[in-house]
């Protein structure tokens, strides 16, 4: 159960409380405003239960008008961020250090409990994915059944998701401002536009199977069982055996 509450310039969020794990869906109630809580008691146990006159009562239940998101009041402002919870609490994933970079088709930034406590408490991981123009993330999939979360930040492309009975599931263009949701066991793959694109991902654990380079789940596989999965002749399993250990997560433009 936590409060929150945040700001918008000269606007300010009502607090409110979450609920989680109690059910499976979200839940909240707002502690003020026009749908918070004091309105809904009568004036009389406002009264008692905060110690307050009739009168003090009625002003602390209805004199905020405001729903959830209201306009500060000239001149009032609010406290700061401490500085020692916004270092806690506040990480630059687009300023990290790339865990894996590609020469002419982007770079690939996890962030961990390892690297931010924080975002373990949470239960999250997250991955800042750069590609150059017209560059491609290949194909991948949460190793641990979590649902991805993604993102655009910037530039443009397209996305595919392909659904675990094998058929395509979304074939779409990308957009800064656009939100995917990749639904556990699903595999997507992305291409950006001339431009770029940029797309941050949200997931329970940054660990993704790949189906290219040296840790694809098609090279764990035997040349017989891969042969015979596949129907290919034991020469062409050779050849994509071989273009399978070249290729790379992020992969550059076509020449």
């Amino acid at each position: 159960m936590v409060v929150q509450q945040w700001r918008l310039r000269t606007c300010y969020c009502i607090p409110w409380r979450n609920f989680q794990g109690l059910c499976s869906r979200r839940i909240h109630f707002f502690l003020a405003g026009t749908l918070g809580i004091l309105g809904g008691f009568s004036t009389a146990f406002n009264s008692r239960a905060y110690n307050l006159n009739t009168e003090e009562a009625e002003n602390l239940a209805k004199r905020q008008t405001g729903v959830l998101i209201i306009k500060l009041a000239e001149g009032q402002k609010m406290p700061q961020p401490s500085k020692n919870s916004t270092d806690k609490m506040v990480y630059n994933i687009d300023a990290a250090s790339p865990d894996f970079h590609v020469q002419n088709a982007g770079n690939l930034a996890s962030l961990t409990e390892k690297k931010f406590p924080f975002i373990g408490e949470v239960g999250l991981s997250a991955i800042l994915v750069k590609l150059e123009g017209n560059a491609m993330s290949s194909p991948t999939y949460a190793a641990d059944s979590s649902v991805r979360v993604i993102y655009v930040a910037k530039g443009s492309g397209r996305i595919q998701i392909v659904g675990i009975n094998g058929a395509s599931v979304l074939d779409t263009e990308l957009k800064a401002g656009h939100l995917c949701v990749v639904p556990r066991f699903f595999v997507a793959s992305t291409i950006a536009d001339g431009e770029g694109l940029e797309y941050l991902i949200t997931a329970t654990q940054p660990l993704f199977g790949e189906f290219t380079g040296e840790t694809s789940v098609w090279g764990a596989l035997s040349p017989q069982v891969l042969q015979a999965s596949l129907n290919l002749t034991p020469e062409f399993e050779q050849v994509f055996r071989a273009k399978i250990k070249k290729s790379t997560i992020l992969v550059p433009p076509q020449d």
